[in-house]
């Protein structure tokens, strides 16, 4: 046999081994879409409401199935994979917590909205250190915050609880009064509030509850015992006067106000590492830090701070590549004005999973199914999990967006959004469970 007949037989083995890979793929893929399409058709709780659905293969670039994937959905708290992809593009290492300048025996600093600054959890501590080791007069610059209190489409019926803190330029202490039962009474903190919350006759509630007036720093709760470890979270009424008086009270100096616009060559302080907050709005989906870091993010775009600003700026640069025009009104999902879709979500997943660009990084920053945040409940407990995403809720909302990781090791993406059921949560948040569970038992 010459040595043209060895080169062709060679090229016919690749290319058939070639073509046994590709239709290999197409085959899995369709057994994928096949069955999931079978536990679709079969579902009695997924025919009662409105569901959107899609699957996607990374390394085929395939949509493996799809539901209603170019429609739009309200996606709760799925809005905040928008925020933190915003993140991930515009603060990729640290977080800035103020700007400010030094002038004299002056030090004149401006928020940046920053969450972190005496956080609970965040124990956003450099800022507070760098403002009481100064030596210097110090001066808030207020006003780059401009917006309203809440964002737009919010609850205003859901003020007093904690996962709808206000908006703001300088948030402290997560803009929350902390509310505790030690020794048969309230512990108040912060401090300053101790004088704010008292008991009021007229209250005629069975049930313990502290509630703030809507438009004071003025809490009350019924004539009853305060119950046996009572625990509770009220969102503060923002003020400037609240502000400067938080800052004097915890600093322990006194903080003068000054009207000056920010210079654009004020200098910046960071404090945390972006993964560590984005960390923590991510896991126990945090209204508050998702809100707040769309301020942050307008930071770097000029001397107003604007959620909105922030948003069309994303929008504009970072997410033309998605295949549906998205309606992105908050950072959280509070607002049911947000509206996305299925394989919106999709490709923002991928390009999240692109430019983290490390999957135990990312994955690292999720809720994980069965073991933490928001999936710890939706999926069987296990130290293996394999799934990795967002959970959405509101009322008749429920929705799931992320990564689903097979036996054979491929990683799926796929967004599930269930909206106008008016069954229970739990019901549908079992059937998405049975669905993402088969996909990784099968493929």
């Amino acid at each position: 046999m010459c040595k043209s007949d060895f080169k062709i037989k060679g090229i016919f083995v690749l290319l058939t081994a070639c073509a046994g890979f590709f239709l290999s793929g197409c085959s899995v893929n369709h057994r994928v879409a096949k069955g999931v399409n079978s536990l679709f058709k079969h579902s009695e709780v997924l025919k009662k409401h409105y569901v959107g659905f899609a699957l996607y293969d990374m390394s085929t670039d395939k949509i493996l199935f799809e539901n209603n994937a170019d429609k739009y959905f309200t996606p709760a708290s799925n809005t905040k994979l928008f925020t933190f992809y915003g993140g991930l593009k515009m603060i990729p290492d640290s977080v800035p917590a103020l700007r400010y300048v030094e002038h004299g025996d002056s030090l004149i600093f401006w928020g940046t909205g920053d969450p972190s600054f005496l956080h609970a959890k965040l124990k956003g501590n450099k800022a507070f250190n760098f403002l009481k080791m100064s030596n210097k007069r110090l001066y808030f610059a207020s006003g780059r915050y401009k917006g309203e209190f809440y964002g737009s489409g919010w609850q205003w019926d859901d003020y007093n609880d904690y996962y709808q803190a206000e908006i703001n330029e300088l948030p402290i202490m997560g803009n929350l009064v902390e509310v505790n039962e030690l020794n048969g009474k309230l512990n108040v903190s912060p401090m300053l509030f101790a004088d704010c919350v008292n008991q009021d006759s007229s209250i005629r509630d069975t049930s313990f509850l502290v509630k703030r007036n809507f438009n004071e720093n003025r809490f009350n709760y019924p004539p009853i015992k305060v119950p046996k470890g009572y625990s509770q979270a009220v969102p503060y009424k923002v003020s400037l006067s609240t502000t400067l008086a938080m800052l004097s009270d915890t600093l322990g100096k006194k903080i003068e106000l000054i009207h000056m616009n920010m210079p654009s060559d004020a200098a910046t302080l960071y404090s945390l590492k972006s993964d560590s907050v984005f960390k923590e709005m991510m896991i126990p989906s945090d209204n508050f830090i998702a809100e707040q870091l769309l301020l942050v993010y307008s930071n770097l775009l000029g001397q107003d701070l604007s959620g909105e600003g922030a948003i069309r700026y994303i929008a504009k640069n970072y997410l033309k590549e998605l295949p549906d025009k998205p309606v992105w009104v908050d950072g959280s999902g509070l607002s049911r004005y947000n509206l996305f879709t299925p394989r919106d979500i999709i490709k923002l997943l991928e390009l999240i999973y692109n430019q983290v660009n490390d999957k135990e990084r990312l994955f690292a920053m999720l809720p994980a199914g069965g073991k933490r945040g928001t999936l710890k409940n939706a999926y069987p407990k296990t130290n293996n999990p394999f799934v990795f995403g967002k959970t959405g809720t509101l009322s008749n909302v429920h929705c799931q967006s992320g990564y689903v990781v097979t036996k054979k090791k491929k990683i799926y993406l796929f967004s599930f959004m269930n909206n106008n059921f008016v069954s229970s949560t739990v019901g549908v948040r079992e059937e998405m469970g049975k669905i993402i569970s088969y996909i990784h038992e099968n493929f």
